[in-house]
């Protein structure tokens, strides 16, 4: 591991000082370090696993301007999704690791009325929940542990990235986006019961946005069509469909902003993962399943699954409303989404509140960097109903206190 970082260290190192005739590449980034309390609570029975976590981050960004518009960004950061992603939790004895690989890079051109940009490229999910609802319709398990619509999942556990082709200029008055986005890869795969095969079989989408102003007020209409049979992280061999819009409104000093989002997926051949052998040594099953949905059988480490065909029909919503203050801001997510899937024994429906709130406390701020301290508050409220069977419940509430230093 020290090896790995002295060489990312020496070779930005030996960049950074190139001949004048190479681009001048810019190396910044943030280091961060948390402590997270976490409250957890499933009706109508009680989970033990509340507890302080211990986290920290390293994010390297590295930038280069070859001339007529041409540039190139990265950002070299951990992905490891076990336990939380991106963060390393403090282990027994200081033993936990934290491995630095590539996390985006953009390869593109800036003109005058137009760009273009192609690789792993950022999406702002953070701000833009789009990518949330249309790739986590349906949570991952209904658990306090689970992916949820809600709680920025793409900023969390896709880190934010995805591969893909964009393409942006100006149109009226306001911007057209288009980005082609390659989401899996399966033309290689065998033929399956629960995969087709094919030249085309990997999962494609194409994202449309067009930003224009109203006043002062800026409106983003957007449409995520799936555009070939791709993974969600709940069913398999899908083609959804999602749009909707966000509305930030400046005043004075504060910020609002409101977003609305709809997707809807009715599929034929589907399919999901089906659990076979559960909890093998007793430890539960402890997280998403990392593996290929499209190999004959996934594991998690306890847990055993197989793709089965299914016909799959969901749809849901989601909305937010979102305040900026100077240092403060905060937003409030509600997602509703019912799965009428032919796996299901009834109808489910699913309904989610999520409340973020922060407030950065500015410490020292200059031209190298800043550094700064943010307490954060993440409250989420789940329910499911399947049938006419009385509701079900699980919560969870985080509070944590954020130590991060931009340079």
């Amino acid at each position: 591991m020290k090896k790995r970082m002295l060489s990312l260290a020496a070779m930005f190192a030996a960049l950074s000082f190139a001949s004048p005739a190479h681009a001048e590449l810019k190396i910044g980034g943030d280091a961060s370090i948390r402590a997270r309390g976490e409250w957890k609570a499933i009706d109508p029975s009680n989970d033990p696993g509340d507890g302080l976590k211990w986290q920290w981050r390293v994010r390297l960004k590295a930038s280069a301007d070859l001339g007529n518009g041409y540039f190139f960004k990265t950002m070299i950061a951990n992905e490891d999704i076990s336990g939380t992603p991106g963060w390393s939790t403090v282990a027994n004895n200081n033993t936990e690791h934290f491995q630095l690989e590539v996390s985006n890079f953009i390869l593109g051109r800036m003109m005058k009325d137009s760009h273009y940009m192609m690789g792993r490229l950022p999406l702002n999910s953070f701000n833009n929940p789009i990518f949330d609802l249309a790739l986590y319709p349906v949570p991952t398990s209904f658990s306090p542990g689970g992916i949820y619509a809600v709680d920025v999942p793409v900023f969390q556990w896709n880190f934010d990235r995805i591969y893909a082709l964009n393409y942006g200029t100006k149109l009226g008055e306001g911007e057209l986006n288009a980005t082609f986005v390659v989401l899996d890869n399966h033309s290689t795969t065998e033929d399956t019961p629960a995969l087709a095969d094919g030249f085309f079989n990997d999962g494609y989408a194409l994202h449309l946005s067009y930003k224009v102003n109203l006043g002062k007020a800026v409106f983003e209409p957007q449409a995520l069509i799936v555009l070939t049979d791709a993974n969600g992280a709940s069913y398999q061999n899908v083609s959804s469909n999602t749009f909707g819009a966000n509305l930030t409104i400046p005043s004075g000093k504060t910020k609002f902003g409101l977003s609305g989002f709809y997707t809807v997926c009715k599929d034929d051949k589907g399919s999901y993962l089906k659990k076979d052998t559960v909890d093998p040594i007793g430890y539960g099953n402890i997280g998403y399943p990392a593996d290929n949905p499209a190999t004959t059988t996934v594991e998690d480490g306890y847990t055993t699954y197989t793709p089965t065909a299914t016909h799959v029909d969901y749809h849901g919503y989601l909305l937010r409303a979102k305040v900026e203050h100077g240092p403060f801001m905060a937003w409030v997510d509600y997602n509703r989404t019912t799965d009428k899937s032919s796996n299901l024994s009834a109808e489910t429906t699913y309904d989610n509140v999520f409340v973020w709130a922060q407030y950065k406390i500015g410490i020292t701020e200059s031209a190298l960097g800043t550094f700064s301290l943010t307490p954060v508050v993440r409250v989420r409220t789940s329910g499911r109903e399947i049938g006419s069977a009385a509701a079900t419940h699980n919560d969870l509430v985080r509070a944590e206190l954020w130590a991060t230093m931009t340079f």
